[in-house]
Order: C-alpha cells, then structure tokens, then sequence
C-alpha cells in the first residue's frame, strides 16, 4: 500500500491539512497518509528543508512526498515531481530539494504540467494532490511533467571555508520545539577541515571546545545530584542528523529557557569553528 506524506506551514488552525487529506483519500481510499509536520513556520524553506531531509529516509521507497511550502504557481516559481534516492518529492521549485540533492543526485525531475487540466487557487489540494495519487497508482513522472536537469538552489545553507583552512563559518538553519539550535555545519566537514586539530565553537558571547554526540554526556554522573551542573548546561553537539546543534540541557523555551533565547541566535545567524 502506497504511502504519502505531507509537510506543510499550514498550521492545526485551518481546514487546509484535513482539505488535502481528503482530497486524497477521493482519489484513494486504501492510500496511507502521514503527517510529517504542519508547523514549518510560514514560507520557511529552509526550515522545510531540513524537516523533509531528516524524515524522508525513515520511510520505505516508493513513498511519495507532498511538500506544501510556498507553493503557489508563477513563472519564477513552478512545480516539479523528482524521483531521488528511491522516493517521490512534490513540492515547488524553490529551492526546497536542493538541501537533498546536494548529498544525492536526483534520478529524475519532470516540471509539472497538467496545470491547463486544473483550475485551483490552492495548488497543494488539486495539483500537488493529483500528481501524488497518480505516482501512487503506478504512473510514471513523464506524464504529468517535462523532464528538466537542475532545480533551484536554495541560497545561504551551505557554509564557508576560509582559504587558509581554519576557519568554519556557518549559520543557523533551524531552531527546534526545544530551542536547540541547528547550524549548517556538518559533521563530515568538520572533521575534513579540521583533521583532528584543537577547536574553538564561537555562538555571539560564549564558546565551545567540546562536542559531544549525546546531551547527556556533558553531564557527569559521578557527581552528587545536588553538585550537578545540569539543568541550563550549555553543550555543544552532533545531532541525530549529524548537524553542528547548540543546545541547553533539558531546556524549555517557556520556563529555564533555550539555546535560542539564552544566546539570542535566530536563522542565519553566524556560528563559527576557528581550529588551532
């Protein structure tokens, strides 16, 4: 049984989410659909990008995506189906797939173009909806699209390596439900340029020596539980995704606070590694 999922900054407010469910199960009632998020904040791409890159790859081949982020038809902005990595990506061209597809070279992109067959002011339901159902059925992508060779890329996320090579300068990318933040440094870059050498993580006014690959390796629990530096600890680590995150422990951005707000880092703003 095909699944689809979808992601979207339609929020939990609207009709929208449940609009598009529907209107695939008409189409499909044995489709299994599930919601990767609908709270990417509005009109973030990157955002989106790191999502859909993080969760794709739990899911088994054949899933087919719906990507419901700026997706409002233009001519600097036209919808594309890509086959890449053994699954199917719906979405714009905005720049959204290019986060995937700078790791993994697309099999396949078609520029949709059944658009004259479609009237709709809300292309996730109608156009997005009808292409992801007739990938389900068995439908191949040149008959709903032209093939093309490049997507738009998505400008900011890649970060700079200074010609001397020691130095990474990166931004943020992301900022969790916890208020972790998520730079665009990875782990394999890191260690590329940095070749073992003594570092130093500079976020605005604090720094970082360390990174761990757990949270709870900054804590040391040989000590006491009253002598603990623990709640409000900052760290620095290897997220599940391999991504540079900056982190308090067990942080709440309603109550001890977070990363985000502690620090006063929001998206795009500059995290470095200078390495000695």
């Amino acid at each position: 049984m095909p699944i689809i999922t979808l992601t979207t900054d339609f929020g939990e407010k609207d009709h929208f989410a449940g609009a598009v469910k529907g209107a695939i199960y008409s189409e499909l009632d044995t489709i299994r659909i599930v919601d990767i998020s609908h709270s990417v904040s509005p009109f973030h791409i990157p955002e989106a990008a790191y999502i859909i890159q993080n969760a794709y790859k739990s899911f088994p081949p054949g899933t087919i995506h719906i990507i419901g982020i700026d997706s409002e038809l233009n001519p600097e902005n036209k919808h594309i189906a890509v086959y890449l990595d053994g699954h199917y990506f719906v979405c714009a061209n905005n720049g959204i797939i290019s986060m995937l597809a700078s790791e993994i070279k697309p099999e396949k992109i078609v520029e949709i173009n059944i658009h004259d067959r479609i009237i709709t002011n809300f292309p996730v339901l109608d156009v997005f909806v009808q292409v992801a159902c007739h990938i389900a059925r068995g439908g191949t992508l040149e008959v709903i699209g032209k093939e093309i060779n490049e997507i738009k890329e998505l400008t900011g996320i890649k970060p700079v390596v200074n010609q001397k090579g020691n130095q990474i300068i990166g931004n943020v990318i992301y900022i969790d439900n916890y208020g972790n933040v998520i730079s665009n440094i990875t782990k394999s870059l890191f260690e590329d340029i940095g070749k073992g050498r003594d570092f130093k993580i500079a976020v605005r006014t604090t720094s970082f020596t360390k990174v761990y690959t757990h949270y709870s390796e900054a804590i040391n629990f040989e000590t006491p539980v009253e002598k603990r530096e623990e709640d409000g600890k900052k760290l620095a680590l290897w997220n599940s995704s391999n991504y540079l995150e900056i982190a308090i422990y067990k942080s709440n951005p309603s109550t001890v606070g977070s990363a985000s707000t502690l620090f006063g880092l929001n998206f795009r703003d500059t995290i470095t590694v200078n390495f000695e």
